[in-house]
């Protein structure tokens, strides 16, 4: 009798062991069946599938492994990225009816945002004189003359590109010839990358003119992403992406369409940062001849082939998803906004992105953070010292390294800078430590930018009020963008329609930029008034800007 109770103990395990495998291959198996035969069957209800244009299929994952991406799919909000391009192009297309589904002609032409793939038109000819800019005096001023220690790097230009670093043996450049590093080539075969770090001085990122530049903006957009990893620190999700050429960028991943504001209860340290401010944070540090902001390009990526297929980091690679919408979702690991509530969608695997380049090695160009002087309290009462002492500036002045060089000089390019985009979000700054004090402070992380049009945070201004000074090469140039041939808004809206993912910022961000600067024009004004032109404008220009010849 004990033998036969085992017994049937035991062939009931079984049959519960055959019913839990029989129920998983019904989930498996349950909705292609459903598809297949509500497809084309006389009484179902569903429209046949419309024609859409091929497109590459994206490689999905197994069987096993999109069963467990399923289980976060029906979280709320999980496809919140993915309906951002679609509204912006709804905007741009006029809200509805035919324009909204780019059915119409009218539609067609109105339509805001450039699908991949499609030539962008040619900007105005007379629109935005941007070449004419360039081309005028207080951008042709030359550097001084360079010495060994103003160069970040001293290279024999005979020596070809190494890519140890890179644990390779060899280099394969875009035509797939390979190239061994004997020493028996010039720099113009190191990669733009590369070259773009060796231009790196004393005094600017880049040069006006740096062929290399341009050349590096293409190769954001358009070099095969060969790794990619999430960054470390911050508060909010970055990747970090390697090509094939061994050059790197910092990947922000789209999280508002162009037209929507920072909402009003949101405080500066919680807001989203924005693919496009960095994009557009670029573009406005070249026009103000600083040339301190990393080159940043837009690109579309596919978040299937180019970032969960070729990620090593497992921690991001398990928060792919796959939405009700049948959308490729991810969120990856931070402090804000890296949950299934707030993951990054793509239409189905597309998204949106900003790409900026790296900055050379820790380990071959050392860079020094600093504290902002002006940084704000990150707390949702206390203040910053600044606020409520309107002599700070002048315990600032005291204080290395301000109170000597020129360094409280570049922090009022920083502000002005800031202003302009609108970012509160400037805590710390760098510098490269060969250079000690007597360097320019390097512009990064400009993604809180651009957030709200229609108001001027005056707060930011607080340093140029306060000290009341500032470079007459600056001051000049911002008096020359405020003339109507040279207008900071046209010249935005040009340089930016170079960028892949063009248009890069909402009309309403461009005309604000205008209104922000003649009121960073009248805070000098009121300076100058009260204190006199020779103590608040500092005369760093050699001589007269109209006389100025080309630069080396």
């Amino acid at each position: 009798m004990k033998m036969l109770l085992v017994r049937k103990f035991r062939v009931l395990i079984l049959m519960v062991f055959l019913v839990a495998c029989t129920m998983h291959i019904m989930i498996d198996l349950l909705p292609r069946l459903e598809r297949r035969g509500t497809e084309g069957r006389p009484g179902c209800s569903c429209p046949p599938p419309a024609a859409a244009p091929p497109r590459a299929a994206p490689r999905w994952p197994s069987k096993h492994t999109l069963r467990i991406l399923q289980d976060f799919s029906a979280e709320p909000g999980s496809n919140l990225s993915s309906q951002s391009r679609e509204a912006a192009e709804r905007a741009a297309g006029g809200g509805g009816g035919a324009g909204a589904d780019g059915g119409g002609a009218e539609g067609a032409r109105t339509r805001r945002l450039i699908p991949p793939g499609a030539p962008r038109p040619p900007p105005p000819a007379a629109a935005a004189p941007l070449a004419a800019l360039f081309e005028h005096p207080l951008y042709r001023v030359a550097l001084p003359p360079l010495a060994d220690g103003d160069l970040l790097f001293n290279v024999n230009s005979d020596i070809r590109f190494n890519p140890r670093a890179a644990e390779q043996t060899e280099w394969q450049n875009e035509d797939n010839e390979e190239f061994l590093p004997t020493g028996e080539t010039s720099i113009d075969s190191y990669p733009n990358w590369l070259k773009f770090h060796i231009g790196i001085n004393r005094y600017e990122l880049y040069s006006r003119h740096n062929p290399a530049i341009e050349a590096l903006l293409q190769d954001l957009v358009s070099q095969k992403i060969t790794s990619v990893a999430m960054k470390s620190g911050g508060t909010q999700l970055k990747l970090i992406m390697t090509f094939q050429n061994y050059g790197q960028a910092l990947f922000k991943p789209m999280k508002q369409t162009r037209e929507q504001e920072t909402p009003p209860d949101f405080f500066y340290f919680s807001d989203y940062e924005r693919h496009n401010a960095e994009i557009a944070a670029f573009h406005l540090d070249r026009i103000l001849d600083f040339r301190r902001v990393p080159p940043v390009a837009g690109r579309l990526v596919n978040m299937t082939r180019e970032i969960r297929d070729v990620t090593r980091d497992k921690k991001l690679w398990r928060t792919f998803f796959i939405s009700p919408a049948n959308n490729i979702c991810f969120y990856g690991e931070c402090s804000y906004y890296c949950s299934t509530e707030h993951a990054l969608c793509g239409k189905p695997d597309q998204i949106e992105g900003s790409l900026a380049a790296f900055l050379p090695d820790l380990s071959l160009a050392k860079r020094k953070t600093w504290r902002n002087p002006w940084r704000r309290s990150y707390h949702k009462r206390k203040k910053a010292e600044w606020e409520v002492d309107p002599d700070y500036c002048e315990e600032v002045k005291q204080t290395p390294p301000y109170d000597s060089g020129t360094r409280i000089l570049d922090i009022m390019d920083m502000t002005v800078f800031d202003f302009l985009m609108g970012n509160m979000d400037r805590h710390h700054y760098e510098t490269f430590e060969k250079f000690g004090n007597e360097t320019f402070i390097i512009h990064l992380d400009n993604g809180r930018g651009f957030g709200k049009y229609s108001h001027d945070e005056l707060s930011i201004l607080v340093p140029l009020n306060q000290c009341c000074r500032i470079r007459k090469s600056t001051y000049l140039r911002l008096q020359l963008l405020a003339k109507e041939e040279y207008k900071l808004s046209l010249l935005m809206k040009e340089s930016l329609l170079k960028d892949k993912i063009a248009p890069i910022l909402y009309q309403p961000h461009l005309e604000a930029m205008d209104r922000r600067l003649r009121i960073v024009l009248k805070a000098v004004s009121d300076c100058i008034e009260k204190d006199g032109y020779d103590n608040v404008v500092e005369n760093d220009l050699n001589a007269d800007v109209n006389t100025v010849t080309t630069e080396r």
